[in-house]
């Protein structure tokens, strides 16, 4: 377990994970909050309802309930309407509470903590889309409750720009992790491209346009300045795990 795990209870901080696309912020999350369910702590995941790119996920229990929270007993909870899924890609899911642009994450957590009891770790997914008010919250919910929070986001958009949470993140987080990935030419991965269906870029249109592999490719900054200035395209692959190869 990390530094933040063992120490939760005595100095709560404000943890920022951030990395290009699909270097694996979302299955570091569930890691995370898995190790913390092992010990009998309760957690939330909170996610913007702008991603709804895993929402045709079923939830974590088969049922259609929400897994028992820790000291809740045994009895699952109805899945409630504000309720999504986080899914990585690798298949690994957990349930977890949607969340407005407008919505005051402080709020809702105090509220969450009079429903359902102590509260051991808030989870952040998707950090980017917060607001920048919305930062402010989930650090009062470190400074006012001691409760640690651990935020996953991307750091700039396709343009090579930060966006508005990642800014304030950067800005007040307490402590900076990067999650690291490759580019298609073996250097570090630190910004995103947006691409066409034919693996050309796109420099214009709004800041965000949810997608996946289909839309958005991790590169270097070399590689980045040469394909947004139209210099060659890149391939559009989804490869797995050769789990079924003996020379995987």
């Amino acid at each position: 377990m990390r530094d933040h795990d063992s120490n939760a209870l005595k100095m709560a901080k404000l943890y920022f994970y951030y990395s290009a696309m699909n270097a694996g912020k979302t299955t570091t999350l569930l890691q995370s909050a898995y190790n913390y369910h092992e010990r009998g702590m309760r957690t939330l995941i909170l996610k913007p309802d702008i991603d709804t790119r895993a929402d045709a996920e079923p939830p974590s229990d088969p049922s259609g309930h929400l897994p028992a929270q820790a000291g809740e007993g045994k009895v699952a909870q109805p899945a409630a309407v504000d309720t999504t899924v986080v899914a990585s890609r690798i298949g690994l899911k957990a349930n977890a509470r949607r969340f407005s642009a407008e919505e005051n994450l402080f709020t809702l957590v105090e509220t969450d903590i009079a429903t359902h009891g102590a509260l051991h770790c808030l989870f952040v997914d998707e950090a980017q889309f917060l607001a920048k008010a919305q930062v402010w919250q989930i650090s009062d919910v470190v400074d006012r409750l001691n409760i640690p929070v651990l935020a996953y986001g991307l750091r700039t958009d396709f343009r090579g720009e930060l966006f508005e949470g990642s800014r304030h993140l950067l800005a007040w987080a307490d402590n900076l992790v990067e999650i690291k990935t490759i580019c298609h030419t073996g250097r570090k991965a630190t910004m995103v491209v947006r691409v066409d269906e034919h693996g050309r870029a796109v420099t214009d249109g709004p800041q965000v346009e949810i997608g996946g592999n289909e839309r958005y490719i991790s590169v270097s900054r070399a590689e980045f300045k040469k394909i947004s200035a139209g210099q060659g395209r890149i391939e559009l692959q989804q490869t797995v795990l050769p789990l079924d190869s003996p020379e995987g």
